[in-house]
């Protein structure tokens, strides 16, 4: 039974002095990785041109992808203090403003004549549908940033319909805007009657 017992012991030191060992050589190993190694200027720049090369290989080749047809065409259009964002999409012909009908937001007749302005002289008035977002000024200049935004709309859907609308004049943006008031004056040039005595 003695002899079993110190065979036993002698097995159980083996493998304990086993894993001591392998613990302590684990930890060399980690240590070597951990510590920095001295290298030369030239052999970092070939190692990093290497993983540069390694990097431009891997790149993902990209697709080859369609480009689908635009459908809309932005413009922007100016008159007096009014600016006017403007969405044309093929359609039935509805010019929508700020939510509503034209008729409903330019409620004179001459107003949306002036809108309709540049649709009419292309032949375009029931092939296009216009979204308008406007903002500042009253409504005569509001129509007529309406007209310069539909105009450059329409030269982005058709650029060989330039000719007839810079004939008409809608592409020149209108600079005219109201001047400022000066000191002494009622208003920009009107100056309070003349009295002798």
């Amino acid at each position: 039974m003695e002899k079993v017992e110190n065979t036993e012991k002698k097995v159980t030191a083996k493998t304990a002095t086993k894993t001591v060992s392998k613990a302590t050589a684990e930890k060399k190993v980690v240590a070597e990785k951990t510590t920095p190694v001295k290298t030369t200027k030239k052999a970092e720049k070939v190692e990093n041109t290497e993983v540069v090369e390694t990097a431009t290989l891997k790149k993902p080749t990209a697709k080859k992808t369609t480009k689908a047809k635009v459908s809309e065409f932005l413009a922007t259009g100016k008159r007096k203090s009014s600016v006017a964002r403007i969405r044309l999409t093929v359609g039935t012909g509805k010019i929508t403003v700020n939510n509503k009908e034209v008729k409903d937001y330019f409620k004179l007749d001459t107003l949306v004549f002036i809108v309709k302005q540049p649709l009419t002289l292309v032949n375009l008035e029931n092939q296009v549908e216009v979204v308008a977002n406007i903002f500042g000024g009253g409504l005569a200049g509001q129509a007529g940033a309406l007209r310069q935004g539909i105009t450059k709309a329409l030269l982005e859907f058709n650029p060989q319909l330039r000719a007839d609308l810079k004939k008409a004049g809608f592409i020149t943006r209108d600079s005219r805007i109201k001047e400022r008031k000066k000191y002494g004056l009622k208003k920009a040039r009107k100056a309070s009657q003349f009295s002798k005595r």
